[in-house]
C-alpha cells in the first residue's frame, strides 16, 4: 500500500512567478541609462541610486530583477549578456536572450508569446500564476513583459555566449535563497511526492500514529 500526497497537497508552497517590477517604466529607464553608463564592477543599489538616478524602492528592485533575467551574477558582477546589451551591434538580440530565459515559463506554454495580443498575454500570465485575472501582480507581469519586449529582436537567433544560460539559472537560484517572497515576482514553487510504505496491520492505531507524525513533521506551514 503505497499512498500519495497529490501535487498542491504541501501548503506551505509560494508563487513562482515571472519577473516583473511594480512600474515597468523603470525597466525602461533602466535600459536606457545602462547603454550610456559606463559598466560597474558591481550591479548595486548605491549604483542604480547615484549612477542611473533611480531612486527608492523602484531603484532597490532593480538589482535582483537583472539577476533574474541573467543580466548580472549571483554575486553582483554584470554578466557578458550586460556587456553585450550595450553594444548596439548585439543589443537587441541580447536582449531577447535575456527575455526568453526570464519568460521560460511563459514560452513554455506559448511558443511565441512575445507576438500575442495583450488579451492572450493576459491570459497565459493568469494561466502561469494561478492568480486572479484582476490581481496586481498579473498586471505588473504584463506590463513588465511589454516594456522588456521593446528591446528585444526575435528574427535573429540568440547566440549570448556560452556562459549565459549558466549566469541567469546560478542568478536565479541565488535569489532564492537570499530574498523573502514578492520581491519582483522571484519566489520558489515547491511540491512533493512522498511516498509510505505502511505496515501490514489491522491495527488502526498504528496507521494513526503515522499519519500524525506525518502532519506534525512534513505538513506544518
Amino acid at each position: 500500500m503505497t499512498p500519495k500526497l497529490e501535487k498542491g497537497s504541501i501548503q506551505d508552497i509560494m508563487a513562482d512567478n515571472p519577473p516583473y517590477l511594480i512600474s515597468s517604466g523603470t525597466l525602461t529607464s533602466a535600459f536606457e541609462k545602462i547603454k550610456n553608463a559606463a559598466t560597474p564592477e558591481r550591479f548595486t543599489g548605491d549604483f542604480v541610486a547615484t549612477v542611473l538616478g533611480i531612486k527608492g524602492g523602484t531603484g532597490a528592485a532593480l538589482p535582483p530583477f537583472f539577476k533574474r533575467i541573467g543580466f548580472v551574477r549571483s554575486d553582483g558582477t554584470p554578466s557578458e549578456l550586460y556587456n553585450q546589451f550595450r553594444n548596439p551591434g548585439s543589443s537587441k538580440k541580447a536582449a531577447a536572450t535575456a527575455f526568453r530565459t526570464a519568460y521560460k515559463q511563459l514560452f513554455e506554454r506559448n511558443e511565441f508569446i512575445h507576438k500575442a495580443s495583450d488579451e492572450d498575454l493576459k491570459g497565459v500570465v493568469v494561466e502561469a500564476t494561478g492568480l486572479e485575472p484582476d490581481n496586481r501582480v498579473v498586471s505588473a507581469i504584463v506590463g513588465t513583459f511589454k516594456a522588456f519586449r521593446q528591446f528585444c529582436d526575435f528574427d535573429k537567433p540568440g547566440d549570448a555566449g556560452e556562459n549565459v544560460e549558466t549566469d541567469a539559472h546560478e542568478a536565479a537560484e541565488s535569489e532564492r535563497r537570499d530574498m523573502g517572497p514578492g520581491a519582483v515576482g522571484v519566489g520558489m514553487n515547491l511540491a512533493y511526492t512522498i511516498n509510505l510504505n505502511l505496515p501490514a496491520t489491522d491495527d488502526i492505531k498504528v496507521f494513526d500514529a503515522i499519519f500524525k507524525s506525518l502532519k506534525e513533521h512534513l505538513l506544518k506551514k
